[in-house]
């Protein structure tokens, strides 16, 4: 059993899966997790090498781009992150990961798993604690006086744990030295300069220069452009046909409208054309709400994937829902910001060229129906890390061995998400013409693809990489 850090639960190693660190309390209404860095080094290898002779340029400072850039940074490899904006944040609200994802946190180092479990919130009830959500019929056909009609429940070896994106990204910027964040840096691009060196383009007239560049710059990647071409079929992402009206609620309106079982634990209403889930983050201080809704129509503004909307109109468009749907949305402020939800549909045929490779949102954006896409990034870090970290890899030109190694292992698995989410994300709205409203059948689906998700051992995965990378350098 780890010390029991200052004003915080005890907490124990559960090693059934990947290593989860679970709270004990006495106070079971909602838990965060709560590990200081200093407990966490104390417990698990601080990921050192010799320090390599190349630079590493990530462009973009999300999720994706800051743990791999804590990861390299932890590992000695010289690495800068050039980020358009001008600070570190992360566009969306609630986020929650499965152990596959916290498992590839430990592997980029202890100390993004440590972010991750002073933000993240469980589900307050005990007898909940592995539920990732609970299945309602969301339909008023679905409904009782006591409400929406429960249908099943899938559980994962860590449960639920929302959080705010920004939160998270608020503790990993302190793991990344600032002198190597590069801020208002909009990148144009990449050219190779005489002596070798890659020289990066920016908006603002500068350049920088570095060895090899990881595209982690999201749904719109201009690195995305240099790895495929401009006029490549798959640089652009595609409009799914649906999208989502997101908010949060105190929880304590979110308790009276909806009862303390729904607003307290992970809940997922399932319907005809649409869905809506919710989830407890910020200490348990407010309920996330993510309405999602199928759409006829195309998305014509590819540049601009949010627009404004209203109450009523979610409203409208859930008319046909029970009365929870209806109390959920009914909590949500007048004024909705409305999400398009684009994904990667025609899968990139590499992730890398040359020198040059691709990451998270960059490579594979995903629709959010597994709630994997973050999680799946963080995968990419780790596995890319340790292929850099490797002792093998020496100089500039083993670089593109590296991300071909990386490529080789990632590619198939990162294409499996974002076309299963897609998959999911018609059944949760009865519309795949197999399953329609058959939710035991759904069910037993989802058991399946959840299996895939969590069914990967993230290190093994790394050393497979590693081995293809020796076989490569030999």
């Amino acid at each position: 059993m780890f010390p029991k850090p200052p004003n915080g639960p005890d907490l124990v190693v559960v090693r059934t899966l990947p290593m989860v660190l679970l709270p004990i309390s006495d106070d079971r209404r909602f838990h965060t997790y709560r590990l200081s860095f200093q407990t966490i080094n104390t417990h698990f290898t601080c990921h050192m090498s010799v320090s390599k002779d190349f630079t590493i340029a990530i462009i973009g400072g999300g999720i994706a781009g800051l743990t791999l850039g804590i990861a390299l940074h932890q590992r000695s490899i010289p690495v800068h992150i050039y980020e358009k904006a001008h600070h570190f944040g992360e566009i969306g609200a609630g986020v929650s990961f499965s152990s596959n994802a916290i498992d590839a946190m430990h592997v980029c180092h202890g100390g993004v798993h440590a972010a991750f479990a002073r933000v993240a919130t469980l589900n307050a009830w005990l007898s909940k604690s592995t539920v990732w959500f609970d299945y309602y019929d969301g339909m008023k056909s679905g409904a009782s006086p006591e409400g929406s009609q429960k249908l099943f429940s899938i559980t994962t070896p860590v449960g639920q744990n929302g959080l705010h994106r920004a939160d998270f990204l608020d503790e990993l910027v302190k793991l990344f030295p600032a002198e190597k964040a590069h801020f208002g840096k909009n990148f144009e691009e990449v050219s190779e300069g005489t002596d070798g060196k890659l020289v990066l383009k920016f908006a603002d007239g500068t350049t920088a220069e570095a060895d090899a560049v990881v595209g982690c710059d999201g749904i719109h990647s201009r690195v995305r452009r240099m790895v495929l071409g401009a006029d490549h079929p798959s640089v652009e992402p595609v409009y799914t046909r649906k999208y989502a009206y997101r908010g949060a609620a105190p929880m304590d309106e979110a308790v009276a409208a909806i009862g303390e079982e729904k607003a307290k634990n992970a809940a997922f209403y399932l319907g005809n054309k649409g869905h809506v889930l919710t989830f407890a983050m910020k200490g348990g201080a407010q309920m996330n709400i993510v309405a999602f809704h199928d759409d006829p129509e195309p998305w014509t503004d590819t540049v601009h994937l949010t627009k404004w909307s209203t109450q009523g109109a979610a409203l409208k468009d859930f008319e046909d829902f029970g009365p929870d749907v209806k109390k959920i949305l009914g909590l949500t402020p007048p004024e909705l910001n409305v999400w398009a939800i684009f994904d990667m549909g025609n899968p990139l045929p590499t992730f890398t060229k040359g020198r040059l490779v691709l990451t998270g949102d960059a490579a594979h954006a995903t629709s959010p129906h597994h709630g994997s896409g973050a999680g799946f990034a963080i995968e990419d870090s780790a596995v890319l890390a340790e292929l850099l970290a490797d002792e093998r890899v020496k100089t500039p030109e083993d670089i593109e061995v590296v991300f071909s190694a990386f490529n080789d292992v990632r590619l198939k698995r990162d294409h499996w998400l974002v076309k299963s989410s897609r998959f999911v994300g018609d059944c949760v709205e009865g519309m795949n013409p197999d399953i329609g409203m058959d939710w035991e059948k759904f069910h037993q689906e989802m058991v399946q693809r959840y299996d895939v998700v969590m069914g990967i051992d993230i290190s093994k995965q790394a050393q497979l990489a590693k081995d293809n990378l020796h076989k490569r350098l030999a």
